[in-house]
């Protein structure tokens, strides 16, 4: 598993769970940060999502998400558990949590506390909505920031099914972790400049609704608006793969010319005689008869002769995998992007690479995910610090 080593000199003390904040950190750790993560003496619930292999707590899912990092468990509630974290926390770059504010201050772990421990820490803090709204404070889940920035309703819009629903992914955490790792390198990058503490707030919902509002502001975003919210074309119930004899197909031949390429190659361009379709403006506001057509002809083929086709023609396409046949995708294999590991514990089990090459940089190799506070010992030491502050 490749890693880099760019962010070998920043160390990060990570207190965050699930999705949203792990996600960030394991982005940093691939990229050669030393994570240490501290968890509850259950550990983080992530770690059982998703059926294990042979240990409870050491499901795929915290495989994925959490390799490359340091587990620890502390005893928050003790002296010695308190102690390890400032200590913990002197010796780190970054601060990251997803603990709501009135907990985090029960622990002493606010911006204003930990800066008094660490007077150039970069705190990050992954919230579910920023603290000036009346939203503050409030527990925050995936689905609930889909229903709130208004991405469960864009499924419907594409195929009429007026009940929202949920983007099958939990992409709200991802991106917004996301935006939580350009933040801490942003902070990392001014400390660096003026030796600041800087406090970094990282919102889901007003990350989700930035990352939504990008293109689906559309003609609204005018005011008095010219148009409807969201980016018709993205939302357009013709513009979907397409059935072929054998499987399904995407086409993307977005240059008009290429739209009559593409009757050309098929064998059919008196389809072009139409008056709905036998012009530009014609096909521009004619997308779902001008499919319906493509679709007709599609049938007759299979997925690698359209390919073949539609790939000596110059116009765009690629084959619509079912997610089970993405590691067997020609570009994948040859990239190596699926890797077999094996766990100390675990055994072998499947893992992607990052996706991001930092060409002509050494690579190296990333740790697996650890066990639940498998670390717990030797960060101790490194702190010059007992083992009491694992014990309850």
């Amino acid at each position: 598993m490749p890693g880099t080593s760019l962010l070998a000199d920043i160390r990060i003390a990570d207190m965050t769970t699930v999705i949203f904040g792990p996600y960030c950190t394991q982005t940093l750790a691939d990229l050669g940060a030393d994570v240490i993560k501290l968890e509850p003496p259950k550990g983080d619930d992530f770690r059982n999502v998703g059926k294990y292999a042979k240990n409870r707590g050491m499901g795929p899912c915290h495989l994925t998400i959490n390799r490359g990092k340091k587990s620890v468990v502390w005893d928050m509630k003790s002296e010695d558990g308190r102690a390890a974290i400032r200590k913990l926390i002197e010796t780190s770059d970054v601060f990251i949590h997803n603990i709501r504010p009135d907990a985090v201050a029960r622990l002493g772990l606010t911006f204003e506390e930990v800066k008094a421990i660490k007077p150039d820490v970069v705190y990050v803090h992954c919230l579910g909505f920023g603290t000036e709204g009346p939203y503050a404070g409030k527990p925050a889940y995936d689905d609930l920031i889909q229903s709130l920035s208004g991405a469960t309703s864009l499924l419907p819009r594409v195929d009429g099914n007026e009940r929202p629903r949920f983007i099958p992914t939990a992409f709200a955490d991802k991106v917004s972790g996301l935006h939580a790792m350009y933040a801490t390198l942003a902070a990392l990058r001014h400390r660096d400049r003026t030796g600041e503490a800087v406090h970094v707030e990282v919102p889901m919902f007003e990350c989700i609704t930035s990352f939504l509002f990008e293109e689906h502001f559309y003609e609204a975003a005018f005011d008095p608006p010219v148009g409807p919210y969201c980016y018709q074309r993205q939302v357009d119930p013709s513009r979907q793969p397409v059935r072929t004899q054998d499987g399904w197909i995407t086409i993307a031949p977005y240059v008009d010319a290429r739209w009559v390429k593409l009757f050309e190659v098929l064998g059919a361009p008196q389809e072009l005689e139409d008056e709905r379709i036998n012009d530009y403006r014609g096909r521009y506001f004619n997308q779902d008869y001008m499919m319906s057509r493509v679709q007709a002809y599609f049938v007759n083929y299979t997925t690698a002769q359209l390919l073949d086709m539609l790939g000596e023609a110059d116009i765009p396409a690629a084959r619509a995998n079912d997610i089970s046949e993405v590691q067997d995708d020609p570009h994948m294999k040859a990239v190596n992007f699926f890797q077999r590991r094996d766990h100390p514990s675990e055994g072998g089990y499947w893992e992607v690479q990052p996706p991001v090459r930092f060409v002509g940089l050494p690579e190296r190799e990333i740790t697996p995910a650890p066990r639940l506070g498998e670390q717990t010992e030797d960060v101790l030491a490194s702190l010059g610090l007992s083992a009491g502050a694992s014990k309850d």
